[in-house]
């Protein structure tokens, strides 16, 4: 393995202001990368900017624009010729508002994505890690889910757009000499041990962790459980939980496996989750016990989009990544009301 100096190798992080964006350039910071990050902040806020640099003492380069704008994009790579790789966060995400709104899915997430291989090839820059989904398996016919398990007919246009990223950096990354990884997450959760960036979604909030911390701070009369009917142990819908800042080093890890060398093909897949699965019930009762709040919950229909059950066979990452998640379901839901109650108190 080559020993790298951090400080050589520059990385841009796209979406950086987002959730897990936020989280990743802040322990990119910590291990002395140095990062660009491009936000249109269409899901995120500027001062999270501010926050990553109060954590880390460090001040990431920020540009804010559209990276589905072909030529702002392809100036700004054309201005940044120091750069070695890039994470790819940028993307709408939410699984229920694809299904209402296709178009608006595959126009901004694939139009992004094709601006910045462009910018890249044109750049000279080698290596991709791609924020990637367990949603591109579908309902799995089989637990755990492998990386080898096959990719099924998309559950909704945000899965199928992962999907179709994932054959597009594929047969790109055998045209040109691009090194790239995609990791396929679960289901981010939680908040940084500061409690000063977390999950801030814009509106209702279509994640899970986040409904039930605003519902136990007041925000929302109750919590809405999408169907109690599934076949499932206590009926609600299973998915393997992982801390946003365990998430968060797995990209490293894998800019690490590229830049060291160890990469085993052009294009890589990991799953990064727990190898856990936690059923919606099981979610609202950690954070009961770690909470003291007793949360009101209205059992409503299913929602479009969302598959029963899937969780995680991490192996293949943890060997080959040298990774493992740590946070337990407990601590991931304390640290998200932490995060919660510090938005309270501003």
């Amino acid at each position: 393995m080559t020993e790298i100096n951090p400080g050589d190798f520059k990385i841009l992080v796209t979406g950086g202001a987002g959730y897990i964006g936020s989280h990743t350039v802040v322990e990119l910071q910590k291990q002395g990368f140095p990062v660009v990050i491009v936000d249109n902040l269409s899901n995120s806020r500027d001062f999270v900017v501010d926050r990553i640099a109060e954590i880390t003492g460090v001040a990431p380069e920020f540009h804010r624009f559209d990276l589905a704008d072909r030529d702002k994009t392809a100036g700004f790579f054309a201005s940044h010729p120091d750069l070695k790789a890039v994470i790819h966060f940028a993307a709408f995400k939410a699984v229920g508002e694809s299904m209402g709104e296709p178009l608006k899915y595959y126009l901004n997430n694939l139009d992004a994505l094709l601006n910045v291989l462009q910018g890249m090839r044109a750049a000279g820059v080698e290596n991709l890690v791609f924020s990637s989904s367990c949603t591109v398996y579908g309902q799995p016919d089989d637990l755990p889910v492998r990386e080898t398990s096959p990719v099924k007919d998309a559950w909704s246009p945000y899965a199928n757009t992962k999907q179709m990223s994932e054959q597009i950096i594929r047969f790109t990354s055998s045209s040109f000499g691009l090194r790239a990884i995609a990791l396929r997450y679960f289901n981010p959760v939680g908040a940084h041990e500061t409690a000063r960036i977390g999950e801030l979604p814009l509106g209702i909030p279509n994640n899970l962790t986040p409904f039930i911390t605003q519902t136990a701070a007041g925000l929302h009369e109750c919590l809405k459980v999408f169907g109690d009917d599934y076949p499932t142990p206590d009926g609600t819908a299973i998915r393997d939980y992982i801390h946003v800042t365990d998430l968060a080093r797995a990209h490293i890890a894998a800019v690490r496996r590229m830049f060291d060398g160890r990469s085993a093909s052009d294009f890589e897949v990991f799953n990064v989750g727990t190898g856990n699965g936690y059923s919606v019930k099981e979610v609202i009762q950690s954070f009961e016990r770690v909470s003291g709040k007793k949360l009101p919950v209205d059992i409503v229909s299913r929602r479009p989009g969302d598959i029963v059950q899937v969780w995680a066979d991490t192996s293949l990452a943890n060997r080959e990544l040298c990774w493992e998640a740590e946070k337990t379901l407990d601590e991931m839901m304390l640290s998200a009301w932490e995060w919660q109650q510090s938005l309270s108190n501003q």
